[in-house]
């Protein structure tokens, strides 16, 4: 009797949707009305799978990464597909199950520094969406940023709890990226493997051969670390010697002049780690920059770097394009010194709280100095300004910047010290793993903006939360010894 009688309300209940929906659409003549209904009957069966499902919609997100396309919904709005979709969907689900479970947040997080670091971080980012020139555009970067850490940062320490959920981890990312680079090997081949040609093979996986190879490369890492864990001889050791194969002719011929930097200085890292010299290096880098930013600011002396915009050409020969590289009358590298340039001038502009995340594209022109113009500076594509540090700088103010720098150091000497006082092989090989990525995505964002792609950004922060689960297997492991 009582069934009956809640099934008739919810037939009532759907069949008034339904009628409402119904009139409005013929009085509007807009007959996405109808879609409501619908809505109301599925949504609730959707989300109650989804969060019986949680960890098969983080395994399967974790598979349509290297397989996601870039979505444009409307000029101003676009997203990435479907991978993004599956993003927001965890984060949701995340936020209600921890109201109503609260024992669901991985409370041991909190005692963390880099937790402390990474909170500051959003935080001065959203003060920096109320200074912002264009504040709809920071609100929705600063979504995005959210949507990117609760998955990747907070999920794993839920989801990643022994050696094989690590394993399953790696081949969700690997077999999908292999994928890949088998079919863009494929099709580049009807190119005869050419400079040129690579940019036809990567749609719609990847924007460009700048995205696919960042993304290669630091897998790369991740499938030296199986083999490094793997013995001669044993079971699926000829295979992943095959993918390495695979991978690094798809590095070398995805013709990208960062992505093979990333690998040389990432194996560069893996020995810097080793020796723990990680300390030595930062502060290295840090008296590097305050001495380069000096000398280009005194007496103008960056104006050195000015582009003859006659010989500054594009070419489709991949030897043409290092020498000129070396000459420094390569388009892309002149277009850089434009971008940089706009961008130094923008941060002298706005030096605390910057112009607002997302708002490098609407407000570099005027900043710009004719000198360093090139012939693509009309900029079409609506790229960026093809340094993620200085973007950082100039959209989130020299503060955003110090915050950042802070988190990227404070991981890569963490995934040191994790590394020399672990007694697990396993875990250490994640640790230094972890380390030659972070130093390979710093690299490639030296020469572009990647962390806010969902490639590259994904690796960035599941990076963060492998440090924070690696920092807990070490407590673990210390307590264990006393």
């Amino acid at each position: 009797m009582f069934l009956s009688q809640r099934y008739h309300r919810l037939f009532i209940t759907a069949s008034l949707i339904f009628m409402v929906s119904l009139i409005t659409a013929i009085f509007t003549h807009e007959f996405l009305w109808f879609i409501i209904p619908f809505v109301w009957i599925l949504l609730p069966l959707v989300f109650n799978y989804a969060v019986s499902f949680t960890e098969q919609l983080f395994w399967l997100m974790l598979i349509v990464l290297p397989l996601s396309t870039e979505l444009n919904i409307t000029d101003s709005l676009g997203l990435d597909f479907p991978d993004e979709i599956l993003l927001m969907l965890l984060t949701g689900i995340f936020f209600i199950q921890w109201v109503y479970k609260p024992e669901v947040f991985p409370i041991y997080i909190l005692r963390k520094p880099l937790f402390l670091i990474l909170v500051l971080q959003l935080f001065w980012i959203l003060v920096c969406c109320f200074f912002s020139v264009d504040p709809v555009l920071s609100v929705k970067f600063f979504l995005a940023k959210i949507w990117y850490v609760v998955p990747f940062v907070l999920l794993p320490q839920i989801i990643l709890r022994f050696q094989n959920d690590f394993k399953k981890l790696a081949l969700c990312l690997l077999l999908p990226m292999l994928f890949v680079v088998l079919q863009a090997l494929l099709r580049h081949s009807f190119y005869d493997f050419s400079f040129e040609g690579v940019k036809q093979v990567l749609d719609p996986y990847f924007r460009n051969h700048v995205n696919y190879s960042a993304m290669l490369v630091c897998l790369l890492a991740v499938l030296w670390c199986i083999r490094k864990l793997t013995a001669n001889g044993q079971r699926y050791s000829g295979l992943i010697n095959i993918g390495i194969i695979i991978g690094i002719a798809g590095l070398v011929l995805s013709y990208s002049r960062g992505a093979w930097a990333a690998l040389v200085l990432g194996i560069m890292a893996g020995l810097i780690i080793h020796y723990k010299r990680m300390r030595l290096l930062l502060i290295m880098i840090v008296i590097l920059f305050i001495g380069s930013v000096s000398w280009l600011s005194i007496n103008d002396n960056y104006l050195q770097f000015s582009p003859d915009y006659q010989h500054t050409i594009f070419h489709s020969d991949f030897s043409e394009h290092l020498q000129a590289t070396v000459t420094l009358k390569d388009v892309s590298n002149a277009e850089r010194f434009y971008r940089w340039v706009a961008a130094a001038n923008m941060i002298a502009a706005k030096p605390i709280t910057g112009f607002g995340p997302n708002n490098f594209y609407n407000n570099y022109k005027p900043y710009a100095v004719n000198g360093f113009k090139t012939w693509v500076s009309n900029n079409p594509d609506h790229s960026s300004v093809h340094n993620y540090f200085l973007l950082t700088a100039l959209e989130q103010g020299i503060i955003g910047l110090i915050l950042f720098s802070t988190l990227l150091f404070a991981m890569l000497l963490k995934t040191e010290q994790l590394y020399h006082q672990m007694q697990n092989r396993f875990y250490r090989s994640i640790a230094i793993t972890t380390g030659i990525i972070l130093v390979m995505i710093a690299t490639v964002n030296f020469l572009s903006d990647l962390i806010e792609t969902d490639k590259i950004g994904s690796l960035f922060w599941l990076s963060l939360g492998i440090i924070f689960l690696l920092d807990e297997k070490l407590k673990e492991e210390k307590q264990s010894i006393a």
